[in-house]
C-alpha cells in the first residue's frame, strides 16, 4: 500500500478530531490560558451552566436579569478564549508583559466593560436615586447619560464578541443595518426613511424588549442554551454510540452499508444535535474511513457525510437554535414547529439516501460483512440506559411544558444515566435528588401524575446503567465543553437583536418584502407570454410573480449564508421573507420554513461550506470538491421548500389545514421528484444513464415537486423515455451473453 493510501484508511485520533471540529466549528477554536487563570475561566463556565439550569428547573428571574447574566458569562469567556485577530500564534499560550494568565488587559478591560453594560440595565431597572437615575420606564425613548454610555459600549462590545467567535461577515451585516437606522435620508427610492435620532436608536437596542434585550437572547438564553448543554451531555454519556450502533444494524448490510449508516446515524444524531459540524466529526469519524475502505472517493464519503449532518438543524425533536427562534416569532408551541418539520427532515434524508443507494448501486459495492455488524442484543443490552434522557425530555415536551423544563428534565436524566450507578450507593444522591424534585413539583400542581411516574421510572431505572459510570470530573468536563458550544450562538443572537430593532424601528423589512414582490411582478408580467397559447395559459401571472420571488428569497439566502450562522441568517431573511410571501397569500409558517431551509442549505453551498469542510478534513479530500459533492447530494433539499409553499399540507401544521389524502398525494409526488433529481446527479436508476436522459430526468424531477396533477403528469411524460430506457437497458445486462 502507498503512503497516500494509507494516510486515507488512517483512523483519526480523538484529538485530531477534536482539532478538525475547532477548525471549522462556529467558535470552537480557543485561546489557551494559564493553568490558574483556566481554573478560574473552568469555575465561571460551571457557574454559568449550573445557573442556567436551575433556573430552568426552578423559576427563571426578571427577564433584564436573566439575559443580563447569561450576557455577563458571554463577555467574560468570550474575551477570555477568543483573541482580538486570529492569528496562527493568536491561540498560543503567552505570559508576557500586559496579559493576565494569557489574556491581555485590554481583553480584560473590555470583559469588565461588556459585564458592567449588561448588568447596569437590572441595577438602574427601578432607578438609583443617588446617582439621579430614574426609573426605567422613565427613561424609555429618553435614555440618561449613564444609559447612552453604557448603552453605546453593549452595542460596540457585542459586535466585537460576535466578530470574535463567528468572523466579520456578521458583524457588518449589522453594520450595514445600523447604518440605514441612523442615515435613512441618503438612501434612494423606497428604503429611504427620516432616520433615527441616534439617542432613540441606543434607547431601542438597549433597553428591553427589542434590540439586544429582545426575543433572540431571550430565547438562547432561556431554551438553546438547555438543548445545546443536553446534546453535549447525551453524546458524552453514549447516546451518540447508540445511534451509530443502531444505525449501523439498520443500514450497514445493505448495498453502500457505510455511506447508508452516515445517512441514518446523522439523522438519528441530528435528533440531538442542532450542530452540523459536531454532528459531522462525531458521526463521520467512523463512517467516512468505512465509506473510503468500501471503495467511495474521500470526496465523496466526506459529501454523504456533511450533506446528512446539515440535517441535524431541521431534524426534530432538537432543532437548531432558528426553530426555537421561531416559535417565538410565530407565537406557536415549539411542539408545533417539531410536528411542521417532520416532513422537511424525511425529505432531506431521502433525497441523500437515494443519492448513496444510485452511488453504490453505480460502483457496485456491497455492504459490510455480517462479522463486522453490531448484534442488536449486544448494542442494547450494554446502551439502553442512554436513551432514556431524551424519552425523558420528550414526555415532558409533548405534555406542554416549556422548552425549558423539558431541557431541565432530559439534562437530569442524563446526569443519572452517566453518574448513578446502583452497584455504588452514594451516587444515588443524583437520582433521589430528581425524584425529590418531580414529586415537589407533582404536590404542588405543577406536573401530572402520568408524566410524574415516567420521570420517576426513569429516574429510578438509568442508575442500572451497565457501562462505566462517569466521574463528576468527566461530567464537569462536558458541562464546560457545552458553554464553550453555546457562545457563538449566543453571541450571534446578541448581535442579531441589533437587525430586529432596526427592522422594527424601519419597517425596512416590509419596504424590501415589497421591492421584491414588484420586481417578481414585474417579471413575471414580462414572461408571461412564454407561457400563453392563444386563450390558454399555463402559468398565471400571479404564479409567476409567487415563483420568482421564491427563486429571489432563495438566492438571497445561499448567498447570505457564505459565513453566517443559520440562526442569524434566518432572522434577518425572514424579516424579508415573511412579509413578502404573506403579501402572495403565503401561510406564515410555510415561508418561516423555507427560510429556515434555505438557510441550511448554506452548509453545504460552497465556497463557505463548514460541514464540507470539516467531513474533508476527515476524508483528507478536497474541501472544495468535497463541498461539490455536499451540494449535489443535498440537491433535493434546493428544491424542496419549494413544495412547501405550494403545499403547506406537507407541514402538517399549517393554517391551511390538513387532508390526509392531499398530504399522501403530494407528499408522494415530492419524493418522487427527489428521486428523480438524485438519479440524475448520480447517472443511474436501473442502469448507467446518458447525459440527454439525466437532463430529462432533473427537469422531470423539478415538475414533480410542483404539487398538481396536471404537474405530475407533464413530469411523468418528460421522465418517459428516460424511464422506457432504463427498462429496457436493465433486460439487456440482465440477459446471458
Amino acid at each position: 500500500m502507498s503512503n497516500s493510501s494509507e494516510q486515507d484508511a488512517r483512523e483519526l485520533s480523538a484529538e485530531d478530531l477534536a482539532d478538525i471540529e475547532k477548525k471549522y466549528d462556529e467558535g470552537a477554536a480557543t485561546r489557551q490560558v494559564s493553568p490558574g487563570f483556566g481554573k478560574l475561566l473552568r469555575y465561571v463556565a460551571l457557574t454559568f451552566a449550573i445557573y442556567h439550569y436551575l433556573t430552568a428547573g426552578f423559576g427563571l428571574p426578571t427577564d433584564y436579569w436573566h439575559m443580563g447574566w447569561h450576557l455577563s458569562g458571554l463577555f467574560i469567556l468570550t474575551y477570555a478564549l477568543f483573541p482580538l485577530i486570529k492569528t496562527k500564534t493568536a491561540f498560543d499560550l503567552n505570559t508576557g508583559g500586559l496579559r493576565l494568565g494569557g489574556v491581555p488587559y485590554f481583553d480584560i478591560l473590555l470583559m469588565i466593560l461588556g459585564t458592567a453594560s449588561a448588568l447596569y440595565l437590572g441595577l438602574a431597572w427601578r432607578g438609583i436615586e443617588w446617582l439621579g437615575i430614574e426609573e426605567q420606564t422613565f427613561r424609555m425613548g429618553n435614555p440618561n447619560t449613564y444609559d447612552m454610555v453604557f448603552g453605546c459600549i453593549l452595542i460596540v462590545l457585542v459586535l466585537d464578541i460576535a466578530r470574535r467567535t463567528l468572523g466579520w461577515i456578521l458583524p457588518l451585516i449589522i453594520g450595514i443595518f445600523m447604518s440605514y437606522a441612523l442615515f435613512g435620508p441618503v438612501f434612494p427610492g423606497l428604503l429611504q426613511h427620516p432616520g433615527v435620532n441616534f439617542r432613540t436608536f441606543v434607547s431601542s437596542m438597549y433597553f428591553p424588549s427589542e434590540g439586544i434585550f429582545g426575543v433572540t437572547l431571550w430565547v438562547v438564553s432561556t431554551i438553546v442554551f438547555h438543548f445545546v448543554l443536553f446534546g453535549v451531555i447525551a453524546q458524552r454519556t453514549g447516546l451518540g454510540q447508540l445511534f451509530i450502533d443502531n444505525a449501523t444494524i439498520l443500514a450497514g448490510r445493505y448495498t453502500g452499508g457505510p455511506a447508508k449508516v452516515s445517512v441514518v446515524s446523522s439523522a438519528f444524531f441530528g435528533t440531538i444535535s442542532g450542530s452540523s459540524v459536531a454532528n459531522t466529526v462525531s458521526t463521520g469519524a467512523l463512517t467516512i474511513p468505512n465509506m473510503k475502505r468500501l471503495g467511495y472517493p474521500g470526496h465523496f464519503a466526506g459529501g454523504v457525510e456533511a450533506a446528512a449532518s446539515a440535517g441535524g438543524q431541521i431534524t426534530p425533536p432538537i432543532m437548531g437554535a432558528a426553530a426555537f427562534i421561531m416559535a417565538e416569532f410565530l407565537e406557536l408551541p415549539y411542539t408545533t414547529i417539531v410536528i411542521a418539520a417532520i416532513f422537511p427532515a424525511l425529505l432531506h434524508y431521502v433525497g441523500v439516501f437515494a443519492v448513496v443507494h444510485l452511488m453504490a448501486r453505480k460502483l457496485n459495492l456491497q455492504g459490510l460483512s455480517a462479522d463486522k455488524l453490531p448484534k442488536l442484543k449486544a448494542v442494547w443490552s450494554h446502551g439502553w440506559a442512554n436513551i432514556v434522557p431524551l424519552i425523558g425530555l420528550l414526555v415532558v415536551l409533548f405534555s406542554g411544558y416549556t422548552p425549558y423544563m423539558s431541557a431541565f428534565c432530559g439534562i437530569s436524566l442524563a446526569i443519572i444515566a452517566g453518574m448513578s450507578r446502583v452497584r455504588e450507593p452514594i451516587t444515588l444522591i443524583y437520582s433521589a435528588a430528581f425524584i425529590a424534585f418531580v414529586i415537589w413539583k407533582y404536590t404542588g400542581g405543577g406536573f401530572d401524575l402520568t408524566m410524574s411516574a415516567i420521570l420517576i421510572a426513569g429516574a429510578v431505572i438509568a442508575p442500572f446503567n451497565p457501562q462505566q459510570r462517569t466521574t463528576l470530573i468527566e461530567m464537569a468536563d462536558t458541562f464546560e465543553t457545552g458553554v464553550k458550544y453555546a457562545l457563538a450562538v449566543g453571541a450571534a443572537s446578541a448581535a442579531v437583536g441589533i437587525v430586529i430593532g432596526v427592522i422594527n424601528t424601519t419597517g425596512v423589512g416590509f419596504r424590501i418584502g415589497f421591492m421584491v414582490t414588484q420586481a417578481a411582478s414585474n417579471l413575471g408580467t414580462d414572461l408571461h407570454w412564454l407561457f400563453t397559447f392563444g386563450a390558454w395559459e399555463l402559468f398565471s401571472i400571479a404564479d409567476l410573480t409567487l415563483f420568482i420571488s421564491l427563486v429571489f428569497i432563495a438566492l438571497a439566502c445561499i448567498l447570505m449564508g457564505a459565513g453566517v450562522p443559520t440562526t442569524a441568517l434566518y432572522i434577518m431573511l425572514v424579516s424579508v421573507a415573511q412579509p413578502a410571501l404573506a403579501q402572495l397569500g403565503i401561510p406564515p409558517i410555510a415561508s418561516h420554513m423555507f427560510v429556515l431551509y434555505y438557510g441550511v442549505v448554506a452548509e453545504i453551498t460552497p465556497p463557505v461550506c463548514t460541514s464540507a469542510y470539516a467531513a474533508a478534513a476527515i476524508a483528507g479530500s478536497n474541501p472544495f470538491r468535497t463541498g461539490i459533492s455536499a451540494f449535489t447530494l443535498g440537491l433535493g433539499k434546493v428544491v424542496a421548500p419549494m413544495a412547501f409553499v405550494y403545499a403547506p399540507v406537507l407541514l402538517l401544521v399549517s393554517s391551511t389545514g390538513f387532508d390526509l389524502l392531499e398530504f399522501s398525494y403530494t407528499a408522494t409526488s415530492c419524493i418522487a421528484g427527489v428521486i428523480c433529481l438524485s438519479a440524475a446527479v448520480v447517472g443511474y436508476w436501473l442502469a448507467p444513464m446518458g447525459a440527454g436522459y439525466r437532463w430529462l430526468m432533473a427537469l422531470a424531477g423539478l415538475v414533480f415537486i410542483a404539487p398538481s396533477f396536471q404537474a405530475d403528469l407533464v413530469a411523468l411524460a418528460i421522465a418517459s423515455p428516460a424511464i422506457i430506457s432504463q427498462v429496457l437497458h436493465r433486460k439487456r445486462l440482465a440477459q446471458p451473453a
